[in-house]
């Protein structure tokens, strides 16, 4: 199943989908991840706990969506350390390319990227290809799904045919293997309801950590300045054709 929205890349690169990012808090109190967010001035949607778990979608999915410069990547890592559980943060963008990462608490546990040649900056020699697959066996044992962890590490490894599928089909694969929510995948909708997800008026809308008419305001200014910041690379040193004697002419 797919669940993007196809499109057009602005270049007539072929087929796009949605580009969306969330942080999955391991608890079972919404209002405790809600507090964690206003004191980071995060703005997005948190959803009610379900399974154990909390979502919440940072709005842009792959902009600066608190402070510090913090994308949800970022947000994810400070949600596990204030709140000293596990967090696995999922970012699409443009469903060209997915990345994946898990914290406990103030340790990171493994970071992922289906292609880090399409992170904005990269340059040719960026390689395009699944980097972090040995990770899979951390983000499993993370979530208690550590007999997952082979088949995970297949769904991570496999090189999408991207002018035919999307990042988000290779997401729902991860979710579902994981025993996490899968309606995040639909998560481009918002600000509309989620076709598989909870309705929007079931979710916290947090405007730069406020909610209601303050959250509007606070939302908008931060927005405007925070488009001007954008987050660190989710890869700080993704693997290169130099790296590898490999002459970029190939590539």
């Amino acid at each position: 199943m797919t669940y993007a929205i196809p499109g057009s890349t602005p270049d007539g690169g072929g087929p796009i989908g949605e580009t969306y990012g969330a942080a999955l808090v391991r608890i079972g109190d919404e209002s405790l991840v809600v507090d964690a967010l206003r004191g980071i001035r995060f703005t997005g949607w948190v959803a009610p706990a379900e399974s154990g778990w909390v979502v919440a979608l940072g709005d842009p999915g792959d902009g600066t969506v608190a402070t510090a410069r913090s994308g949800v990547l970022e947000v994810g890592a400070a949600l596990a350390a204030a709140l000293h559980t596990v967090v696995v943060v999922a970012r699409v963008r443009l469903d060209r390319q997915l990345v994946l990462a898990a914290f406990r608490g103030t340790d990171e546990l493994g970071r992922y990227s289906s292609d880090p040649s399409r992170e904005p900056g990269a340059d040719d020699e960026v390689l395009a290809e699944p980097f972090g697959v040995e990770h899979a066996e951390a983000f499993a044992d993370a979530v208690g799904r550590a007999d997952a962890a082979e088949e995970l590490a297949e769904v991570l490894g496999e090189e999408l045919d991207t002018d035919s599928v999307y990042e988000s089909e290779r997401l729902a694969r991860v979710l579902g293997l994981l025993g996490l929510p899968r309606w995040i995948v639909a998560a481009g909708a918002l600000p509309r309801d989620l076709p598989t997800g909870p309705r929007t008026r079931d979710l916290v809308r947090l405007g730069a950590g406020a909610t209601g008419a303050k959250g509007v305001v606070q939302g908008r200014a931060a927005a405007a300045a925070r488009r001007r910041m954008p987050p660190p690379p989710a890869i700080a040193d993704p693997p290169r054709a130099d790296d590898l004697g490999i002459d970029p002419w190939l590539l």
